[in-house]
């Protein structure tokens, strides 16, 4: 299996490098013609407060009442994702996680679609380098990495797509 990953890992990679050099929003002016490029995120520090334009506290409790959950306690913005326990269908309560901008819910005993490699993989393809430390805790994927600029950065990434949900400068 290691052996028909590497092909894919490596041209992941490749693509990734290559993506990764977007030109910043200008606007090039060449007889008449404007041209304008424009790179957009769905990230967010991590910080005491949620990002401005995320999703509010009642629009995450409705985002877990309609993944099926019920009883929400203690929901916190905690470590750049809303956190809190809910009782499930099951009427176990489950710790959740809930995505800052996008407000999809994760809970802490769902599996990942997707593992380590993968993971990583898709971290390299949207740009990140010395991708490190990638670990499953509490249903969402952790990694440390560096941007195309250098900066150091803290992720939280999506377990079944692999897109970044939130982020911190380390």
């Amino acid at each position: 299996m290691i052996k028909r990953l590497l092909p894919l890992l490596i041209g992941l990679s490749v693509c990734g490098a290559a993506l990764a050099q977007n030109t910043p929003a200008t606007a090039q002016s060449s007889g008449g013609t404007v041209t304008m490029h424009h790179t957009t995120t769905t990230v967010t520090t991590w910080s005491a407060q949620p990002p401005t334009g995320g999703t509010s506290e009642e629009a995450v409790k409705t985002s877990i009442a309609n993944a099926g959950y019920k009883e929400v306690k203690g929901l916190k913005f905690k470590d750049g994702v809303w956190r809190s326990k809910a009782r499930g269908g099951n009427k176990k309560w489950v710790e959740l996680a809930v995505g800052p901008v996008n407000g999809k819910v994760y809970a802490a005993d769902a599996p990942s679609k997707l593992n380590k490699d993968e993971i990583s993989a898709k971290l390299v393809t949207a740009g990140y380098q010395n991708v490190k430390d990638v670990k499953f805790d509490d249903g969402l994927w952790a990694a440390e990495a560096k941007t195309a600029h250098g900066d150091d950065v803290d992720l939280l990434v999506d377990p079944d797509d692999g897109s970044v949900v939130a982020k911190s400068r380390d």
